[in-house]
């Protein structure tokens, strides 16, 4: 007879809905906007068809949306959506694989209001998704958003498409606007056994520096190296700050939506930090305090995800040497927070980033192949360095 956890090795995995692809959700800033026509007189997207693709991660034969209109001003009126694969594949592309369309519904309906602030889910769909494939989602908005306040993705890195009617059936959208924004959409669920890895943290995750439709951030090439046995999602945002709101609210305010409501997660790559260090003052009080507060608030995160039984990997700040944050005692806060990182034991594992990407020369500096030229962020290249730095074992 197997022990109960013998049986429990040897049981095949439960299949459920996993979140595959994420984007956290943003109040989309004005220089953001959809330009001209497509925000005007108070309106956005009015009669307006728009036209997005993401990569997915883990694969599925069933899947699912997510819309979000957290941050919308007034009740987000969609009029249809369509999925399908792109044209040869790739991301960024407004021509489709017409062969591939199917209409998306809701609670049976082809349209759907999401109020003020909410989230809604599509229906399932029969749709056989492989890891790591693009997917394209179409959404038509006949009434548009009666707002100015809407809720986006600024830092996609992917190219969108807006075309004025309803073409969520066309194969494609020939004079189109494009625009490197996602807007509306805010998840993709598979039903996999895979388990999910959430990645919370700023620009260093979101991709500044990474190349548009290529997606070659450090969460996408990490995903390249787990083969689609794990979900990685990208909870990140530009500016993003742990304690206090920043471009989108901060660590401590997002993480139930973020990571504790998204489906299938298992653990959390929790790398952020670097701007709550670079925009407090430079004093070496100031500098102290946010260095203790820091350390603070990782340890709520800690307590709030071990208390839904997510691991929690620490990974360390990276340089910023002779960028714009390098004055004062800045440098000192960074290296007080990676000392407790790495020697606290609170996290469940500690993922060194800083080690990854330092120049050995001048350590408190970014190796200048990793370098995209700021001191700050990373180009390709240093981003492949972070995501060979992630031991895979912690995802077994």
């Amino acid at each position: 007879m197997l022990t109960p956890a013998v049986a429990q090795a040897q049981a095949p995995a439960r299949t459920r809905w996993v979140n595959t692809w994420t984007s956290m959700p943003q109040l989309c800033e004005p220089g953001n906007m959809p330009p001209p026509p497509f925000t005007q007189n108070g309106l956005v997207l009015a009669d307006a068809t728009l036209r997005q693709t993401v990569r997915v991660t883990t694969g599925g034969r069933r899947m699912r949306l997510r819309f979000s209109n957290a941050f919308g001003g007034t009740v987000l009126p969609i009029t249809a959506v369509t999925i399908a694969l792109p044209a040869d594949g790739r991301a960024g592309v407004s021509a489709i694989q017409p062969a591939t369309l199917q209409r998306v519904t809701f609670t049976g309906r082809s349209s759907v209001d999401v109020p003020k602030g909410a989230l809604v889910v599509s229906d399932p769909l029969d749709f056989r998704l492989k890891p790591g494939s693009n997917l394209t989602v179409t959404v038509y908005l006949a009434r548009g958003q009666a707002s100015n306040d809407i809720t986006s993705h600024p830092g996609s890195r992917t190219t969108s498409h807006l075309l004025a009617g309803n073409h969520v059936e066309a194969a494609d959208l020939p004079g189109a606007t494009r625009t490197d924004h996602w807007y509306f959409l805010s998840g993709v669920e598979v039903l996999s056994a895979a388990p999910a890895v959430v990645v919370i943290g700023d620009s260093l995750t979101d991709g500044r520096g990474s190349t548009t439709n290529g997606n070659d951030r450090w969460p996408d090439q990490l995903f390249n190296r787990t083969r689609g046995e794990v979900a990685v999602l990208n909870q990140a945002a530009g500016g993003n700050r742990v304690m206090n709101d920043g471009l989108g609210p901060s660590v401590l305010a997002r993480l139930d939506r973020d990571l504790l409501a998204q489906s299938g997660v298992r653990w959390l790559i929790l790398f952020e930090g670097v701007n709550d260090i670079g925009t407090a003052a430079t004093t070496e009080a100031a500098q102290k305090q946010v260095a203790d507060d820091l350390i603070c608030a990782y340890q709520q995160i800690l307590e709030r995800a071990h208390a839904h039984d997510i691991k929690v990997y620490g990974a360390t700040l990276t340089p910023f040497g002779t960028s714009f944050y390098d004055e004062g005692f800045r440098e000192e806060s960074r290296q007080t927070v990676n000392r407790w990182i790495r020697t606290s034991k609170r996290f469940d594992a500690v993922i060194d980033f800083d080690a990854a990407v330092r120049d050995p020369a001048s350590p408190r500096q970014l190796l200048p192949a990793a370098d995209v030229g700021d001191h700050l962020h990373l180009n390709p290249t240093g981003y492949r360095m972070l995501a060979e730095a992630v031991p895979l074992h912690l995802f077994r």
